[in-house]
């Protein structure tokens, strides 16, 4: 064989391959396949106390229901080859019951379109998914005149909260109540609705066995949840939160806590001295998570309005007063008491 003809060897190798190649993304269109692959980020992956992200479980599920792939992260192939349609892809830390303690649910979720001979990566994001509480147990309930297991209780279940306990409970996001369980009679002392990365820590003391000074309510992101802050009180008159105390229209002479996000009227704007607007969070942005206040004339308008005190937006505020509908939604209005940033001296 001459020269020639060797040199032309490695061309035809090349052009063999590009045709091979070709065939092969030919075939997988004529059989109507894609690729999927996939890539894991976000803060759950890599903070420190979550399971090492090849231990997350991965679930691919068409749009006509069929399972994929339902297993570690881990032991996923690079890629994986599906007919061409919509898919449903799932990533999670791991299997959650809720309640229970040290358990941060990290995942997400997303809908790809894999068109036929293509490949497509799926970026999964993951964040955290479930909600939780951490009490702070003051040595004045221990003390205190009223005592029992303080139970931290939502939908699926409860879990007891011992005086020492520091761990953080988690929950699927919705209404979790801290309960006062004694001599076998349960007390809802307070409940609240929790979002997704939202984790509520709590301290609980007595009225009567010290001190009541709280810090009042802080919201501070880290890069993987919102952390709240807040103080009840155990043996005093009865205080609320905005969600409870929308649902107690025509009580009376009744203590209601939040934060002042807004007026009620202009809905979350700050021109008007006559009334407000406040929520559960700072972040509220609908008026099914308010509760309106009425400002009267005088002493109580001059100290709280928010065109003569724009600072305050944010502020957490007391109110004692009677819960009724005011501009057309769950209100308090004839307030008698108010305190703001910390709790009255009742």
């Amino acid at each position: 064989m001459n020269a020639s003809k060797l040199s032309f060897l490695p061309l035809l190798a090349a052009v063999f391959l590009i045709l091979s190649s070709a065939c092969d993304a030919l075939e997988d269109t004529v059989r109507g396949e894609g690729l999927l692959h996939f890539s894991l980020d976000g803060p759950g992956v890599t903070k420190a106390g979550v399971p090492d992200s090849s231990a997350y479980l991965l679930k691919v599920v068409s749009s006509s229901g069929n399972i994929i792939y339902d297993g570690q992260y881990g032991a996923a192939p690079s890629a994986i080859s599906v007919p061409a349609g919509n898919y449903t892809v799932s990533v999670r830390s791991c299997l959650f019951n809720p309640p229970s303690f040290s358990t941060p649910l990290y995942g997400d979720d997303q809908v790809v379109s894999v068109p036929a001979g293509e490949s497509v990566n799926v970026h999964l994001n993951c964040t955290l998914l479930n909600c939780g509480v951490r009490l702070d147990i003051d040595s004045s309930f221990l003390t205190g005149a009223e005592q029992g297991a303080l139970l931290l209780r939502c939908p699926e279940g409860s879990v007891m909260y011992g005086y020492t306990e520091d761990r953080i409970a988690f929950f699927n996001p919705g209404d979790v109540s801290l309960v006062l369980s004694s001599y076998g009679s349960d007390k809802t002392l307070m409940t609240r609705s929790l979002s997704a990365r939202e984790i509520l820590r709590l301290k609980v003391f007595s009225k009567s066995g010290g001190s009541s000074s709280g810090s009042g309510i802080t919201v501070a992101t880290d890069t993987s949840a919102v952390w709240l802050d807040d103080t009840f009180v155990i043996g005093s008159s009865p205080m609320y939160d905005v969600a409870t105390a929308r649902t107690m229209t025509g009580a009376e002479g009744v203590w209601v806590y939040g934060y002042i996000v807004g007026c009620a009227s202009p809905f979350l704007g700050t021109s008007s001295d006559t009334n407000l607007a406040i929520s559960g969070r700072t972040t509220a942005t609908g008026k099914d998570e308010c509760l309106s206040v009425e400002l009267v004339k005088g002493a109580l308008r001059d100290a709280l309005n928010l065109v003569s005190h724009p600072s305050y937006l944010g502020r957490k505020v007391f109110l004692k007063g009677n819960i009724t509908t005011y501009y057309s939604m769950p209100g308090i209005k004839k307030i008698t008491d108010w305190s703001l940033d910390t709790p009255p001296d009742q």
